[in-house]
């Protein structure tokens, strides 16, 4: 066998073994199921984790943008008529949210933390200045002491309502905007603050929570169970909360939504905790979305997240008491929030009844600009968008003792609503392409060797195909006629026999003469 020959058959060889152990791999899933085994150990809440110091110091941005329902009719809804608004906003500020406390519980299994945030206002992102700007918003301390008398006599009532008149107190107040926010000295509060000390005589939207936290929370690390890595265990020392009036209601499910399990698939719901809703959501699979160049499932609450129970019973312990439901796309929240009677929805009412939506002129709800969505990279479960959407309304009813009120139609008022936004910042997007091509190329190995012994078959069945046609060619022999014309120049001797024709070695050739 020559050396040509020996190449061919090697390069048979290998690509049959190639073929074999690539095919082999594939159908055992052996590189993929080693990647996700690594994953699953490296992404947890541990010190050694390298997503550890990130879940610490969050290193993508969050801004909060506020903006505000401007009452631009306020004696039209007070005599009985629709109130009209105008959005207004936003007003941007950035917030910082670093963990701190921590501390690791039963052998790294859990974790400790306090999550206080901070907010910077930024004025380049910002329509206007908030402590010039305007707006003329529901005067909720009022409404909120109609609220708490509501359950005393009409005498006590009509005395108070009185005297509120006498202080020039209205329904509708014009204050700053910074003041609605972070908070004002409200003159009714000051008088009830004189007779009940532990109520506070400030009021505003934001009044003590820059600087502050929204609980006590222990977090599992995933250390046992990839599938808990980031879930809540308790919040304020509660694995499930009182208010509600449903078992199911009260459960405190999920992440607080900075982080999520690894290897996330389509089908699966995900859960937040929102302490500021006083429950938990769930958010459903939309669609595949890219940023930044890095691949990312949409997930967003379906419609059956603030569905009326008429239409989703499991929503019906969210009605307190039991029986006292609102609509679709409202939920009523002041059973955690003593004081107004808070309502919380999507913005400009979003999946919400139309009767809501139709109740104020100024709405225009679209999925676009008020929806809330989290975009998250299912391989490793972090969050690479997320727009986090709320509005809050306060209920505007009549109150019998509270002559202002006996003309107004009952409804769900819309105050202001708030855009909390946070996008991978690039330093870490371009950190997770370079992981996501090695998990990539690293879980596709088996394929390319695959295709590597397809490529290598090809050619040997080239190069055999061109051996055996030279072989033949050169077994051939052939033998060409001797023409009968004789040569000009000489002719053959009469004694010397003819020869009929002359051998040929490799291709036939005009005979020779002897």
């Amino acid at each position: 066998m020559t050396r040509r020959s020996c190449a061919i058959y090697a390069t048979g060889f290998v690509s049959a073994h190639l073929l074999i152990v690539g095919i082999a791999l594939v159908v055992a899933q052996v590189f993929q199921t080693m990647i996700h085994s690594r994953l699953k150990k490296e992404i947890t809440l541990t010190e050694k984790s390298q997503v550890f110091e990130s879940w610490k110091n969050p290193p993508p941005p969050v801004y909060m943008e506020y903006y505000f329902f401007n009452v631009t009719n306020p004696e039209v809804f007070m005599a009985g008529g629709k109130a009209s608004v105008k959005q207004i906003g936003p007003y941007t500020y950035r917030e910082y949210r670093p963990r701190e406390n921590v501390t690791f519980l039963e052998n790294g299994t859990k974790v400790y933390a306090l999550n206080p945030k901070t907010f910077v206002f930024v004025p380049e992102k910002s329509v206007g200045d908030p402590e010039v700007d305007i707006v003329r918003t529901v005067n909720i301390p009022f409404v909120a002491i109609m609220n708490e008398l509501n359950s005393y006599s009409f005498i006590l009532r009509t005395l108070v309502s009185m005297y509120i008149n006498s202080l020039g107190v209205e329904m509708f107040m014009t204050r700053t905007v910074h003041e609605v926010l972070w908070g004002f000295k409200d003159p009714l509060l000051t008088k009830v603050h004189s007779l009940k000390p532990e109520v506070d005589e400030y009021f505003g939207l934001m009044w003590k929570k820059n600087g502050t936290h929204e609980g006590e929370f222990v977090f599992h690390t995933g250390e046992q169970n990839y599938l808990d890595y980031g879930k809540i265990d308790t919040w304020n020392g509660l694995r499930e909360m009182s208010w509600w009036s449903s078992n199911q209601s009260n459960m405190i499910n999920g992440t607080d939504g900075a982080v999520f399990h690894p290897l996330i698939n389509r089908n699966e719901l995900l859960y937040i905790f929102a302490a500021d809703l006083c429950r938990s959501i769930h958010l459903a699979y939309v669609e595949d979305v890219e940023v930044k160049g890095i691949q990312a499932y949409r997930f967003a609450p379906p419609n059956d997240v603030l569905m009326s129970p008429k239409n989703n019973p499991t929503n019906a312990g969210f009605c307190v008491p039991a029986g006292d439901c609102l609509g679709t796309g409202v939920l009523k929240v002041s059973v955690c929030r003593e004081g107004a009677p808070i309502v919380v929805s999507f913005p400009h009412f979003y999946q919400a009844d139309p009767a809501y939506i139709n109740a104020i002129d100024g709405l225009n709800p679209n999925k676009e600009e008020h929806e809330t969505y989290l975009d998250l990279q299912p391989t490793t479960g972090v969050p690479i968008r997320a727009c986090k959407r709320a509005q809050l309304n306060i209920i505007l009813k009549r109150v019998q003792g509270f002559p202002k009120t006996k003309n107004i139609t009952e409804t769900i008022f819309p105050i202001m609503f708030v855009n909390e936004t946070a996008t991978i910042d690039d330093e870490s997007a371009g950190q997770m392409r370079s992981l996501l091509l090695i998990v990539t190329l690293v879980s596709n190995f088996p394929v390319l060797i695959v295709g590597l012994g397809i490529i290598l078959l090809l050619v040997f069945l080239v190069l055999f195909c061109r051996n055996r046609q030279k072989k033949t060619a050169k077994d051939d022999t052939a033998y060409t006629p001797v023409s009968d014309k004789t040569d000009e120049s000489s002719e053959t001797p009469a004694s010397q026999p003819m020869k009929n024709g002359s051998y040929i070695a490799m291709s036939p050739v005009e005979a020779q003469k002897c």
